[in-house]
């Protein structure tokens, strides 16, 4: 019960390896560094209003920024682990006027991405190295 009320009342979600909440574990795919990148940078740039502030192949992070309805900022970090093993982690802040929480938005944008990720790259597990 807590956790719930915890991501309804801040505006930033971000997933780690050993993360409390299970769906918000790092996302692990077998598939090479570039391959994945590509798609996360495809993913993001097809994101409502989407726009990608950077991109740094070298250090494996993308940053995005949504400028429809309510905007977020998102970094994706993509680190490879072995050949063939590369983890996935996001980052999302949402940009909030009145009220210095967003209702669990942050958090239901990773998920989705998350989803929208494993759809398109072979999944092998969440939190494989923690």
């Amino acid at each position: 019960m807590w956790n719930k009320w915890k991501y309804a009342l801040t505006n930033h979600c971000e997933t780690r390896e050993n993360h409390e909440d299970v769906e918000l574990r790092s996302h692990y795919y077998k598939a090479a560094n570039r391959a994945v990148m590509a798609a996360v940078k495809e993913l993001l740039a097809s994101l409502p209003g989407a726009e990608l502030l950077s991109v740094s192949e070298e250090r494996g992070e993308i940053c995005a920024q949504t400028k429809r309805g309510k905007k977020l900022f998102i970094v994706a970090t993509v680190i490879s682990v072995r050949p063939f093993e590369t983890a996935v982690d996001f980052s999302v802040t949402t940009e909030t006027r009145l009220l210095p929480f967003d209702f669990g938005r942050s958090r239901s944008v990773i998920l989705e991405l998350y989803r929208k990720l494993d759809a398109r790259l072979p999944y092998i597990g969440s939190g494989l190295n923690g």
